[in-house]
């Protein structure tokens, strides 16, 4: 994992942040955000403040220690702010950031995407598995 105090040798090793440059550490972000898990995250977020266990409850299929650790590098990538409430037991917030509230706008449309159009996914997917077959 990256650690904090890197980011003058990223930016010495692909120069303006260029995605397509193995060093650049934008790709460490899009491999985070590439996650399915994040997006969800995300997108479950883009209307306020939600706890720990309500976003469990709402991403079927999600465990505890996946979630978990998909906030924890979402709030280390500046996307997701963690807030812990004094209360017994502790109560835990994860909301948007200013910067996590711009890629959800970009991202969450490509979530929905997939919905409206998995039929035509779906039918594509099962063309090739036959042409796979009859092969």
């Amino acid at each position: 994992m990256e650690k904090p105090g890197q980011e003058q040798g990223w930016q010495l090793q692909c120069g303006a942040f260029d995605v397509y440059d193995q060093g650049c550490p934008a790709r460490v972000v899009l491999d985070h955000l590439g996650d399915k898990w994040a997006l969800l995250v995300l997108d479950r977020l883009r209307d306020g403040p939600v706890r720990f266990n309500q976003v469990r409850r709402d991403i079927k299929g999600v465990s505890q220690k996946v979630l978990s650790q998909v906030l924890k590098r979402l709030e280390r990538d500046g996307m997701v702010s963690r807030t812990a409430f004094p209360t017994v037991p502790v109560t835990v917030e994860y909301a948007l950031t200013e910067l996590g509230q711009t890629l959800t706008a970009r991202v969450g449309p490509l979530l929905h995407w997939a919905e409206e159009n998995m039929p035509q996914i779906r039918a594509a997917q099962d063309s090739y598995d036959a042409r796979l077959e009859a092969a």
